[in-house]
Order: C-alpha cells, then sequence, then structure tokens
C-alpha cells in the first residue's frame, strides 16, 4: 500500500504543474503569423530492409528518414519480428523478403545478416548458429540475388562486444573473462602485458565460459569469411562488418584485423566490404550510400570540433577517437572529408563534453560557431556528444537558451554512442542535400522540408528531453517504488506506469519547448520560386517504450507548418 501511496504522490506533483503548463501554454499560444499549409510527401523510391532488430533506431530511424529521400522502406511485419528477447521468426522472414521483391517494386534490398540468421541482434549475442543454419542462410542470399539479379543487396553483420555473453553468469566471472580478453587484445597488439596475470586470469575462468565466449569469436569470424565471399562472387553488393561497443583492445579487434586481412587478400575495396564502429545506425548509414549514390551526389564534407581535443577524445563505448570513426562515418556515406568550409558541401560540427571538466566554455564556443555557420549561409549539422550521457554536457539547452533557430541545422544527433549519433546526423544531412536537386516545384520543396523538420524535431525530443532530461528520473522513480532492474519492466505493473510517467514528463517539455524562439523562428526553403520561409508553429508526439526497457522510446510527432512568404 505504501508503494502505491508514493506512486500517486509522485504522480500528483508532475500533473499539477503539467496543468498548469497547460494552460499557461493555452494564454501564450498565438496564431501563426504566416499561413498554415499541410505539407505532402512525395514517394518516388521503394526499398526493403530487413532491420538489426526492432528497435526504433534499427527500424523506425529508417523509415523516417527515408521520408526526405522521397523513400519508402518497407519493413517485415510485426509478427515476424524480434521483440525484446523473443526471437523473430527467421524462416518467416525469408519468406517475406522473397514475396515482397518479387512485387516488382525494390530498387534496393537492405538487411541484417543477424536478424536472418539468429532472430535479432540481442538473440545472436547468446546463440550458436549449427554449421546446417549457416549454410542455410548463404543459399538463402544466393536464391535472393538470383531471384532479383537487378536489385542492389547492402548487407550488414555485426561483431560480439567483448562483454561476456548474458548466459555467461557471475559478476566476478564475467569481469575476469573482461580483463583476459583485454590483456589478450593487447598481447596481439604487439604491447607488454604482464603473462603471469594473463595465467592467473586464465585458471580462475572457467573453462566451459572461456570456451563458450571464444567459440563466439569464432563462429562469427568464419561466418563473416563466407559473408565477404558473397561479396567477392557479387551475390551481395556491399558488406557492412559493424563493430558493437567496441574498445581499444579486446578479443573482438584480433576478429576485426583478421577479417581486414582476409579482405586485402581478397582485393576488395571498402566499397565492397567496409568495418565500421557502430551497429544501430548501420542501415542508416546504408540508406544514406545508396541515395548519395543514386543521385549522383558525393558530398565534402567540412568538420569543425567544439575544442581543439575533441578530435583525439576517445568517448565512452568506443575503441577509437572521436576524429576517427567521424572520417569513417564520411566515408560510409559516400563522402569524403572537406578542407575548408568553403569547398564544403555542408560543415559537420563535433562537440564532445566531458562534465568532469568545465564545459561552459566549450559549449559557449560550440554556440558562436553554430550562430556564425548559419549568418554565413554554411549548412550544418550538429552531433551533441556527452561523455555521461548527462544534459550539463550537452550544446542544445544553451542554443535554446540562445534562441537559435533549431530548424535551421542540417541534423541534430545526440543518442547513445558516438558512432550511433555520428552516422544518424551524416545520414539525414545527406538525404536531405542529395534530394534538393530534383525538387521541381514550390509543393515538393515544401514537402522535403517537413520531412527534414519533423526528423529533426525527433531527434530533439528523443536524443535531449528523453535521453538526457527524463531517463534517468523515470528509473529513479522506478527503484524507488522497489523495481530494481529497469532494463527489464514487468509488462503487467511498471511498465504502464513508466509510460505514464514517460508521456507526463515529455509533454511537459513540448510545451515549453515548442513556445520558445529556437523552436518558432522561421528557417528558409530552397525553392524553384526562390527562398520560402517556414516556420513551425505546433508540434504533437506519442510516444512509449517499445520494448519493456527504458532504454528508448518510441516516438511519432505531427508538426504543423506555417507559410511566413
Amino acid at each position: 500500500m505504501e508503494r502505491y501511496r508514493k506512486r500517486s504522490a509522485l504522480l500528483i506533483l508532475v500533473l499539477v504543474p503539467l496543468l498548469a503548463l497547460g494552460l499557461w501554454n493555452l494564454r501564450a499560444l498565438h496564431h501563426p503569423a504566416g499561413t498554415p499549409i499541410s505539407p505532402q510527401e512525395t514517394t518516388e523510391h521503394h526499398v526493403v530492409l530487413v532491420p538489426l532488430d526492432g528497435r526504433p533506431p534499427c527500424r523506425q530511424f529508417v523509415i523516417d528518414a527515408g521520408r526526405i529521400g522521397g523513400t519508402e522502406v518497407v519493413t517485415p511485419p510485426h509478427e515476424l519480428q524480434d521483440y525484446y528477447s523473443q526471437s523473430g521468426d527467421t524462416k518467416g522472414m525469408r519468406r517475406w523478403l522473397l514475396e515482397e521483391t518479387a512485387k516488382g517494386q525494390t530498387e534496393a534490398i537492405f538487411l541484417s545478416v543477424d536478424q536472418l540468421l539468429y532472430g535479432g541482434l540481442l538473440t545472436a549475442r547468446e546463440k550458436q548458429a549449427t554449421p546446417a543454419e549457416v549454410k542455410e542462410l548463404l543459399a538463402f542470399l544466393h536464391e535472393l540475388h538470383a531471384a532479383n539479379p537487378a536489385v542492389p543487396i547492402y548487407a550488414f553483420s555485426i561483431l560480439p562486444r567483448l562483454t561476456p555473453q548474458d548466459t555467461i553468469d557471475g559478476y566476478d566471472e564475467r569481469r575476469d573473462i573482461m580483463a583476459y580478453s583485454r590483456l589478450v587484445g593487447r598481447q596481439a597488439a604487439g604491447l607488454p602485458v604482464d603473462e603471469e596475470k594473463l595465467a592467473a586470469l586464465k585458471a580462475k575462468i572457467p573453462p566451459a565460459s572461456l570456451e563458450r565466449y571464444l567459440a563466439h569469436f569464432a563462429e562469427n569470424a568464419a561466418l563473416n569469411e563466407r559473408l565477404i565471399d558473397l561479396t567477392h562472387d557479387g551475390t551481395i553488393t556491399r558488406l557492412v562488418l559493424g563493430q558493437d561497443d567496441g574498445e581499444e583492445y579486446g578479443i573482438p579487434n584480433i576478429e576485426k584485423y583478421n577479417l581486414l586481412g582476409y579482405i586485402q587478400d581478397l582485393g576488395l575495396t571498402d566499397r565492397q566490404v567496409f568495418l565500421t564502429h557502430g551497429a544501430d545506425e548501420i542501415a542508416l548509414s546504408l540508406l544514406a550510400a545508396w541515395h548519395n549514390e543514386m543521385t549522383g551526389y558525393a558530398p565534402k564534407i567540412f568538420v569543425q570540433y567544439n575544442d581543439p581535443g575533441a578530435r583525439d577524445r576517445v568517448m565512452p563505448y568506443m575503441a577509437v577517437p572521436t576524429g576517427v570513426c567521424t572520417e569513417e562515418k564520411i566515408r560510409l556515406a559516400g563522402g569524403t572529408p572537406a578542407a575548408s568550409p568553403e569547398e564544403a558541401d555542408f560543415t559537420l560540427l563535433v562537440s564532445t563534453n566531458d562534465s568532469d571538466k568545465d564545459t561552459l566554455w566549450s559549449r559557449g564556443a560550440c554556440v558562436s560557431l553554430l550562430e556564425e555557420n548559419i549568418a554565413k549561409g554554411q549548412p550544418t549539422a550538429l552531433v551533441d556528444l556527452s561523455k555521461h550521457f548527462d544534459s550539463a554536457e550537452t550544446v542544445l539547452p544553451q542554443l535554446i537558451e540562445a534562441g537559435f533557430p533549431v530548424n535551421r541545422l542540417l541534423a541534430y544527433a545526440g543518442w547513445n554512442t558516438t558512432s550511433n549519433a555520428l552516422g544518424t546526423a551524416i545520414a539525414q544531412a545527406c538525404l536531405y542535400r542529395s534530394s534538393l536537386p530534383a525538387v521541381t516545384d514550390d509543393e515538393q520543396a515544401i514537402g522535403l522540408a517537413a520531412a527534414q523538420v519533423r526528423f529533426l524535431e525527433n531527434r530533439i525530443l528523443e536524443d535531449y528531453f528523453y535521453l538526457k532530461e527524463d531517463i534517468d528520473t523515470i528509473n529513479g522513480s522506478l527503484k524507488k517504488a522497489g523495481y530494481v532492474n529497469t532494463a527489464d519492466l514487468d509488462l503487467d505493473r511498471n511498465y504502464r506506469w513508466a509510460n505514464l510517467m514517460l508521456c507526463t514528463s515529455m509533454a511537459r517539455h513540448l510545451l515549453v519547448y515548442k513556445n520558445t524562439a529556437a523552436f518558432r523562428a522561421p528557417f528558409p526553403v530552397d525553392a524553384p520560386s526562390g527562398t520560402i520561409y517556414l516556420q513551425l508553429h505546433d508540434l504533437q508526439a506519442d510516444m512509449s517504450f517499445p520494448w519493456p526497457r527504458t532504454f528508448e522510446i518510441y516516438l511519432e510527432t505531427t508538426p504543423f507548418f506555417s507559410r511566413i512568404s
């Protein structure tokens, strides 16, 4: 009973300010200065996506971003896809893929090997595939190509993490395996290691657990070599191998470098096989790469950093410095780094802040850079990274306070890892810029701008307001009520309560945000008749937790635009 009284008190504390804000909003909300419009999106292209898993970054992001490029992204029915720890229907997924491509509308196929073989990323981290299952998958890929010889297949496969499988239980055991993996990685890199410590760690780890851990990498390496072979023979048009949650040293890097050697021995280029850090953003990067190639857009991207040390800073869950990852994601999308903003198609501003140090000056410098870029007419995408995933490390609140016209940004991303955010921002910017030359009338220009701004605002709402402002509060409330594991919510009880807290808190943020000068500032749209100015005067949002955990949200927004001139 005490738990429910606490819950009721908390809800009252949340709802009362929300009601007050709602009443204030009704008084403050003015009618738009321009003419309300209903932008019409144009769909000219059709592609098929088999996502890494059912999470929004892997599926919904790609669908929403596809609208920017006038592309319908078709995904498998929900009943075939994975759901959290429940694997997807791999055989049903393959049948669906053959049936969908047989309709003759598909211009490109983007598919996750982990989904088609294991039923999703989480399952792939735990499940072992038999040689027969791998052989069956390879035969299917041959069949898919033979049935659609003119349709390019873009496949992606994820290297295992350094973290042991969840089925290897016990904190000490998992800690020892990770320490062992790091030392073996340093040894493989030619660095000195404490041999006695390495031997002692190996002796402590149960042989069965270590064997299972190492077998996972061996199995994955053998699978990826066969996928590289399929790329070599033309079955797969392009293969991307992603390193999930990497570190500088570890057994995953041994597999990565061995695969690089195999690729080089076959004489394959990175246009055929590409190794990248990250996982969730790969499908989106491939969509942008395909769209760039289809439209003949080869962007030159000038990279700015918020402070002199940002380029060389290694952010959490990354195996390489930010600068290395940035150039990698540019190349994956089909772009090249530009030496100056004058020769660039657009600028990518990367902010990496660490609240263990003074970040006020670096974030302020970032705001100044953005203001200068906009004043010069220099299109700019912002990657807003934080070491501790903390709002005090991000640039966006300062932009809002300064009244910066956020809808003039080419892209905004700050979710999860550096690779996730970089890949998302670069993809969005490329999709928008590559679509501009195809615009033939003002209505198309407005529709393109509307799709672009919708995706931008989705990222602002989730990447900042939820992931930097709300997630810790929701997790804290759940834990205070006695729910220890926020990564595995009880669907019958705390899941519904968590959704209520999410919607209430985000509605409060939205009421305030959409009445700021930053949100309401007019933004220019390049159109055949000349520059058109639009204003986003309202934004509605529905959201929920797509899985029984608080790590990510499903977000659906409806923006309302006015034409100013």
